[in-house]
């Protein structure tokens, strides 16, 4: 007798593929989560050595960095260093060489700084941006983007060089030289200094001022609706650009900030034709003399929510859930709002 081995049959075969098909898509969440975490995980140790070079920038120049320097000269033109604070915190996170290639005292566009400009720190980019790509600038060739910036107002951002305001109420601001941490009188702990920021971020910029904005002591509340509030966010009257976030050596709020105007993660739709449902928008830039209003929301890829460091170099993850009133209260160093925060 002669025997047959006996092989799958067709049924079979497709039985044990539709089972592997289900295993697989049962695991893939847990993976995909898995990867997810390890990736926030990056991301919060990164925000962290921003938080922590910030103190080492401190201890070594007896001040905090300032976001910018912006002089009026004799002439009457306007003066400005143009490179940002995440330029100045770039030995203390090991980046000394980048800063040994720049001038400080020109524009990041300068020839001297093209090539130290157009590197990607790692620090500064998150492993969960989906478009770390550095920006290809017209005129300047190559420049890194930065998913992490600081906290430099909530619509209030900077007086201007002609204005009779007060100072900014975050930690970090323009013509900062000389403020230090004794200056956060509502605690370290209760204070933000760094959070998330989405790279090619739409920007509604350049605006020439502000319909129903424009008191620096009355800024309108983190419940108001953005669009009735700031109808500028139809681009009306405004510049548009779809870059904010991309160049590290900036020293505008749209590149190395965010402000507390509203929670993390907010929808605020506008731009031509209302078509982007997350943009953010700002009056004249600090380069420009002030004075600068702006909502620059934090954003990120994380789901349900920001990495944040406050002012002691802790870092928290804050829920996009976030009381607007709480997120406020953490973006002011002296407000004196009580201590209510997560």
């Amino acid at each position: 007798m002669r025997f047959r081995p006996r092989g799958f049959t067709l049924v079979e075969l497709l039985v044990v593929i539709a089972i592997i098909g289900v295993l697989v898509s049962l695991l893939l969440p847990a993976v995909q989560s898995a990867r997810e975490a390890a990736r926030r995980m990056k991301c919060s140790n990164n925000i962290k050595q921003c938080a922590l070079a910030t103190h080492n920038y401190e201890q070594t120049f007896n001040a905090l960095p300032p976001a910018s320097i912006v002089n009026r000269l004799a002439d009457g033109s306007i003066w400005t260093s143009y490179l940002g604070i995440h330029t100045r915190i770039l030995p203390f996170i090991e980046q000394g060489n980048v800063t040994d290639r720049m001038n400080l005292d020109t524009v990041y566009g300068d020839l001297v700084n093209l090539e130290a400009t157009g590197r990607t720190i790692d620090t500064y980019v998150c492993p969960s941006e989906t478009n770390p790509e550095p920006l290809e600038h017209a005129v300047y060739g190559p420049i890194g983007p930065a998913n992490y910036g600081f906290c430099m107002g909530d619509w209030y951002v900077w007086k201007g060089l002609d204005g009779n305001g007060p100072e900014n109420r975050s930690v970090i601001g323009v013509n900062t030289l000389r403020r230090r941490w004794a200056v956060v009188t509502d605690g370290l702990s209760n204070t933000l200094l760094l959070s998330e920021v989405k790279n090619y971020q739409v920007t509604v910029r350049d605006c020439a001022g502000f319909t129903n904005i424009s008191d620096p002591h009355n800024p309108p509340p983190p419940t108001a609706d953005p669009l009735t509030i700031c109808p500028e966010y139809a681009a009306g009257g405004c510049a548009y650009f779809t870059n904010a976030h991309t160049q590290w050596a900036e020293m505008s709020v749209a590149h190395i900030g965010f402000t507390t105007a509203w929670p993390p993660n907010k929808k605020t739709p506008g731009g031509p034709g209302m078509a982007f449902p997350d943009v953010d928008v700002m009056t004249r830039r600090e380069r420009l003399g002030g004075p600068t209003y702006a909502a620059i929301t934090s954003r990120s890829y994380h789901p349900g929510g920001v990495n944040t460091a406050r002012c002691d170099g802790s870092v928290n993850f804050i829920s996009s859930t976030i009381d607007g009133f709480v997120w406020r209260a953490l973006g002011t160093m002296n407000g004196g709002e009580p201590n209510t925060q997560p």
